[in-house]
């Protein structure tokens, strides 16, 4: 059980909250309901293999730098409770699990697989080579709603690219604020960042506008959807708490940047899927 707990541990699975509740919203869209069980259980373990393989990958290719930075210390393969071999291991159990879950769904899915392979694979690389690395990590969560939405209509049309723009860009976002915290650490390891690239202050002032543009998608899908004014009572709440995250750092100040500081958009994720139901059945 400690093993189990530690490559649970390894690939933070809690944080699956952030992207799953996106892709149920892609699903629900593309149905125009509540779609079917049996397309939530695929589309759910494919959420969970691919997350999972991604977590574990970058943990087992950022392990050099992990040892080295102090507030990495308790992590799973930096303290020996998962080997390299495990993650590995985990890896490639987990994009197994993603292709038998792509599989089970519309043929598209499974001929797209590959695609949203590559920015979960390259991710974990691209500090070392680009400031962009953030963006590339908000492209891989941006699979979510789309690979939902094909999983249930088996095409790609505007309204999806829009919200796989508007989770994007959340991510990224909140992606190179947590990246300010590294400066130095990156700084002196020669990796690259956006903080690296546009000092603290850019990269907060190009955060707020990711998020203003994350906002502005999610009120694009509800017009091009058609949805129900509910809907924008939760697209209401992700904003204000984008503002109240915003609010709380300042380019001196990462004392808040917490676990709580994320799981607030897990949360927050959790409404706007909340909301998006109940904007379908009234």
């Amino acid at each position: 059980m400690s093993k189990i707990k530690a490559h649970l541990d390894n690939i933070v699975l809690s944080h699956t909250v952030f992207a799953l509740p996106f892709a149920y919203i892609g699903a629900i869209l593309a149905a125009g309901s509540i779609p079917a069980a049996r397309d939530l259980f695929w589309i759910t373990l494919a959420m969970v293999g691919a997350r999972s393989a991604a977590m574990a990958l970058n943990n087992f290719i950022d392990l050099k730098y992990d040892r080295l930075q102090p507030r990495f210390a308790n992590r799973p393969m930096v303290t020996g409770a998962v080997k390299p071999k495990g993650a590995v291991l985990m890896t490639l159990a987990s994009f197994a699990l993603f292709a038998v879950a792509a599989a089970n769904l519309h043929p598209l899915c499974l001929k797209l697989a590959p695609l949203a392979v590559i920015p979960l694979s390259v991710y974990p690389y691209m500090k070392r080579f680009s400031w962009t690395c953030h963006l590339v990590l908000g492209l891989a969560l941006s699979v979510a709603p789309i690979g939902a939405w094909v999983a249930v209509r088996g095409d790609i049309t505007l309204p999806i690219v829009l919200l796989g723009l508007a989770v994007g860009v959340w991510i990224a976002g909140f992606d190179a604020i947590y990246g300010c915290q590294d400066l130095e650490f990156d700084k002196k390891h020669g990796l690259h960042s956006m903080p690296v690239r546009f000092g603290i202050q850019g990269t907060l002032t190009i955060s707020k506008a990711l998020h203003v543009i994350s906002i502005t998608g999610f009120v694009a899908v509800g017009i091009l959807m058609n949805m129900h004014g509910v809907y924008y009572g939760g697209v209401v709440l992700a904003a204000s708490v984008l503002i109240y995250q915003h609010s709380i750092v300042s380019p001196t100040d990462f004392r808040q940047v917490t676990q709580a500081y994320f799981m607030r958009n897990g949360l927050v994720s959790i409404a706007l899927l909340v909301f998006t139901v109940i904007s379908i059945i009234v």
